[in-house]
């Protein structure tokens, strides 16, 4: 792979004097607050991922499907959404602008295709911070039964959980939307406290597990608790738990023009906050298998890490663990919801969505896009209050917004690999695949292609659990299908608006 950028020579301007200058080739002027070191970049990816809050939502649903052998999903996963990194990777090193996924794809397929990509991660996004902001429904209560402020039933599949999980989750949603609008500079902080928290909350629970084990890790070879069939149909089911886990990645990408030295800081965080949540997940998994207490009394399937954690550490200790889960779940949401709001400015300050002007517009103080957070806060709040009392909130709202979001990851990778065939190649003296470009790249779309096809598939375990009607059997598909729909009616309105021009 080539090499990344050599550090700034003396007598070179100050990085942010250079950022901006290098963002001006881009054809935009430098109005977001360069903020950002390495470690508050990496947060932002690694937040974004979230195995703390993503691992306790999901561990249940992937082990009630595969039981313990579903832990292979997990590496299966991650090499693959390792090659889509190396990717994003390659192109955060040479278009280091906000709304990455929009701008990449914009310059490497055109405004239409560009547009629909920003498009169908804004939605995946919205839906995405919603889901996440209702994770709080599988912690608070089990810290303290005054967060169960709606019924009794604590389970997020229940009636009264789902309720609850809608009140927790909006006002969380509140809260982000606040602190988005301070400042990059609040948000960094934050989230950097958050993260750390959340890495030390992570060790302690891998060190709780490991020392605390009932069998070896040959556990993860059983499949005796998988549901009857075919076991490869219910490896697949259990694949979705990993496909939600790891995904936002690309948030270092997203906030380039608030990074300092984004061309050589961003592909390195994309990079390591995968990488890094996906050890870190894993040990997790293994761990949690090793120190159930039972892996057949049916409570590993519905109390999923919180059951087992709760089992192990009944104490003021196990309370501190759970806190610092609320904590990541916080972040978690802050984080996707500040990535949402940067794809919105993006496209809004090209003119290319309704009310542009407003969405682009940067608060002089506070050098943030104001508007565009509280648009995202506002739909993720609507949605929640649309699903209020559906048992099946959860998982709906989760593989709907990661089915999105993965297509729309696949509008960047497809179009660079019509370019890499046409002879694209990486800057010199940039990340780059060299001649690895193509298998890698090829891999990637293969991959981003059949988890697509996987998470939309109309399957009722997933989306009518306890029935339902045909369209919430058919949410994804026609989710997805009602998105493109509205988009182009939308895009038709801005088509013709004039953006700058399109560096190659």
């Amino acid at each position: 792979m080539a090499t990344t950028l050599e550090p700034t020579a003396p007598g070179s301007p100050p990085s942010d004097t250079r950022d901006g200058a290098d963002l001006a080739t881009f054809g935009y002027e430098p109005v977001l607050h360069r903020k950002l070191g390495r470690y508050a970049s990496f947060a932002a990816g690694f937040s974004f991922v979230s195995i703390l809050t993503t691992i306790f939502q999901f561990f249940a649903f992937g082990y009630s499907f595969g039981g313990a052998a579903f832990f292979w999903t997990w590496p299966l996963v991650f090499a693959g959404q390792f090659l889509v990194a190396l990717n994003f990777a390659e192109l955060a090193a040479r278009y280091p602008i906000s709304g990455c996924i929009y701008q990449w794809s914009r310059r490497l397929a055109g405004e239409m295709v560009g547009w629909f990509a920003g498009w169908l991660m804004i939605i995946a996004q919205i839906v995405t911070a919603a889901a996440a902001a209702i994770a709080l429904q599988v912690v608070l209560p089990s810290i303290w039964s005054g967060f169960q402020i709606i019924g009794t039933d604590t389970a997020l599949t229940s009636h009264d959980g789902a309720m609850n999980a809608v009140l927790l989750g909006s006002a969380l949603l509140v809260v982000t939307t606040v602190i988005n609008v301070i400042g990059i500079d609040l948000m960094a902080r934050i989230n950097s406290i958050g993260v750390t928290i959340e890495i030390v909350g992570v060790l302690a629970i891998i060190g709780l597990f490991f020392t605390s084990a009932e069998r070896g890790p040959d556990v993860v070879f059983d499949t005796s608790q998988a549901v009857e069939g075919p076991y490869w149909m219910a490896f697949l089911i259990s694949g979705l738990m990993a496909a939600y886990v790891m995904v936002g990645f690309d948030s270092a990408g997203e906030l380039s023009e608030e990074t300092k030295n984004p061309r050589r800081v961003a592909p390195r965080t994309i990079l390591t906050a995968l990488t890094a949540s996906a050890l870190g997940g894993g040990l997790i998994l293994v761990g949690a298998l090793m120190a159930a207490p039972s892996l057949d009394d049916g409570a590993l399937a519905e109390g999923g890490l919180a059951y087992v954690l709760t089992a192990k550490l009944d104490s003021p200790a196990g309370t501190v663990l759970l806190g610092c889960v609320a904590v990541a779940i916080m972040v978690c949401t802050l984080a996707v919801q500040t990535a949402g709001s940067r794809l919105l400015f993006s496209m809004a300050r090209d003119g290319k969505l309704p009310f542009a002007k407003a969405l682009a517009a940067v608060h002089p103080r506070y050098g943030t896009p104001v508007l565009p957070a509280i648009v995202i806060g506002a739909v993720g709040i609507a949605l929640l209050v649309l699903n209020l009392g559906n048992s099946a909130i959860f998982a709906t709202l989760a593989s709907v917004g990661i089915a999105t979001l993965y297509l729309a990851y696949l509008l960047v990778t497809t179009p660079l690999l019509v370019r890499r065939f046409r002879g694209w190649q990486s800057e010199p003296g940039l990340f780059g695949l060299g001649r690895f470009g193509i298998p890698v790249n090829l891999l990637a779309v293969a991959w981003g292609i059949a988890m697509t096809v996987n998470l939309a598939w109309p399957r009722a375990e997933v989306y009518t659990p306890e029935g339902g009607s045909w369209w919430m059997l058919w949410a994804a598909p026609l989710f997805v299908l009602l998105a493109v729909g509205v988009g182009f009616a939308i895009y038709r309105t801005v088509a013709d608006k004039p953006a700058p021009a399109l560096v190659p």
